[in-house]
């Protein structure tokens, strides 16, 4: 089961990679239409504190040969630590001269661009500001161990039978079992759905005990709203999920055929 998931998990990943590469060729096919070039924009320059490190990188690097680039990078950030204000300042000087020739250059830039343009930058930069937020929140969930949702009834199908399943590749394998799973009937899906029922109890079970740690390390903030929604029949909340992940399935397949 464990490889199955793992196979899934990265048949997954290469359909969501192909998808955000397509996305990412269209906007930069439209943005050089409207005549922007992400590359003519001004960089913007370094901290002090990277400038340092990447001056610092190669020799701390040959001094150091056995060390990981993490464990460089954390000799470097107390070498800086302990570095005298005075020659921190030298860093601290090259970055302000760099910094008003950014906001020069960027000025420079901005005025060449038509109102359309601008907007078009504008909410792209939204967009991507706003995926780094939500990489952000999932990693941090994952930091604090937070439990994992619970699957669906086709979830668990394809889970245990993944490997088995026929089809060259991942994406073959996922719609024949998509295909298997329409034609099974409601009696045939049913332990499915009763496992699913039996993960959302565990997932509750979970979540009660990882909301009171949440409390005790002052993050109120991650627990859910109170509020309790009207329960809907088991049954019906099952087949209603199950049918969500497999329009969900469809459409990943659908796209990936294209």
């Amino acid at each position: 089961m464990a490889a199955a998931l793992a196979l899934l998990g990265r048949a997954a990943a290469l359909l969501g990679g192909a998808q955000r590469l397509l996305r990412a060729c269209g906007w930069a096919e439209r943005c050089l239409c409207r005549g922007i070039s992400s590359d003519e924009r001004p960089k913007r320059p370094l901290t002090a504190y990277f400038r340092f490190l990447k001056e610092n990188h190669s020799a701390f690097k040959q001094k150091n040969p056995e060390m990981s680039n993490v464990e460089l990078v954390k000799k470097i950030a107390g070498a800086w630590k302990e570095l005298p204000a005075s020659q921190k300042q030298v860093y601290e000087e090259a970055r302000k001269t760099d910094w008003q020739r950014y906001t020069e250059q960027l000025a420079t830039y901005k005025a060449k661009l038509t109102p359309a343009q601008a907007a078009a930058l504008k909410e792209e930069r939204r967009k991507r500001l706003a995926k780094r937020r939500s990489f952000r929140a999932k990693r941090e969930m994952t930091v604090l161990g937070k439990p994992k949702r619970p699957r669906s009834g086709f979830n668990i199908f394809v889970s245990e039978n993944f490997q088995e399943s026929e089809g060259i590749s991942p994406a073959a394998k996922l719609k024949q079992l998509f295909d298997a799973w329409q034609k099974l009937s409601s009696s045939q899906k049913q332990p499915y759905l009763q496992l699913a029922e039996d993960d959302k109890v565990r997932y509750e079970n979970e979540m009660k005990s990882w909301e009171a740690k949440m409390v005790e390390l002052g993050r109120e903030d991650l627990i859910r709203s109170r509020k309790q929604k009207p329960k809907k029949n088991t049954a019906e909340t099952e087949t209603g999920k199950a049918s969500s992940h497999e329009r969900k399935a469809k459409s990943k397949l659908k796209k990936s055929e294209e």
